[in-house]
């Protein structure tokens, strides 16, 4: 997904950081890399999902670092757990997959994460995907999101028609939902559809507010199942 730069948060509140992850190493060097950001503070690690569940209830951080593949719990049940828990509304939680062969990034967004980003991403593509979620934005690379996201609402049809789930918005909704799965911003609708960005903006927040969406990332996952969007397009 397009997205605009997100500029570092201030100091005096850094974004908030869990790792959740069952290889001590790799929660390590993500460690290592964040500590060094003035903007962003690691407030804790989990080795598998029941931990990541426990410890976003204690330290109520901004995002979740979360593996797909952890023992007890996995990411995919760890995310829906902490979506569905009151006073946790606001935190946002960051896929890590390895693209090819995680078959649930699909499951994760319903689930409620935020976006996702692949284990071999650099370490500018990490800061970034986290300062990017941590402002509200979805992170979803559109070349892998139509790959993923084609392949598996093709497999599960939604138990109700298109037509009567998208029936609560109006025809100017269904378009910015079609453009926000297409993986467009705000400031893209807006020039798009002849709106100015704050009223894109209104839309999208509408949209989401009637499709009880948690966010920008399952607005895109409800465009590809109803078919506003398609994988090839």
């Amino acid at each position: 997904m397009n997205t605009a730069f997100v500029p570092p948060s201030s100091a005096a509140t850094p974004i908030k950081v869990l790792l959740a992850d069952d290889e001590r190493l790799v929660r390590s060097g993500f460690r290592l890399l964040l500590d060094v950001e003035d903007d962003i503070t690691v407030v804790g690690e989990a080795t598998n999902g029941a931990e990541a569940v426990e410890s976003a209830r204690t330290t109520r951080p901004d995002v979740v670092l979360m593996d797909i593949r952890m023992p007890k719990l996995d990411g995919i049940r760890a995310t829906a757990e902490i979506t569905r828990m009151r006073g946790l509304e606001r935190v946002r939680i960051l896929i890590l997959t390895t693209y090819d062969t995680d078959a649930y990034v699909f499951e994760a967004l319903q689930a409620g994460a935020s976006g996702f980003l692949l284990k071999d991403a650099g370490p500018a593509e990490l800061l970034h995907a986290i300062r990017v979620v941590a402002a509200g934005e979805a992170l979803l690379a559109p070349r892998i999101t139509r790959r993923l996201i084609g392949r598996f609402t093709a497999l599960r049809k939604a138990a109700k028609a298109a037509d009567d789930r998208l029936a609560v918005l109006t025809e100017r909704e269904r378009e910015v939902l079609a453009l926000v799965g297409r993986g467009l911003s705000n400031h893209e609708i807006g020039a798009e559809l002849s709106l100015s960005p704050a009223t894109a903006r209104t839309h999208v927040s509408r949209a989401m507010t009637k499709l009880a969406a948690r966010d920008r990332a399952q607005l895109v996952v409800i465009a590809y199942q109803t078919g506003l969007v398609s994988p090839d397009g």
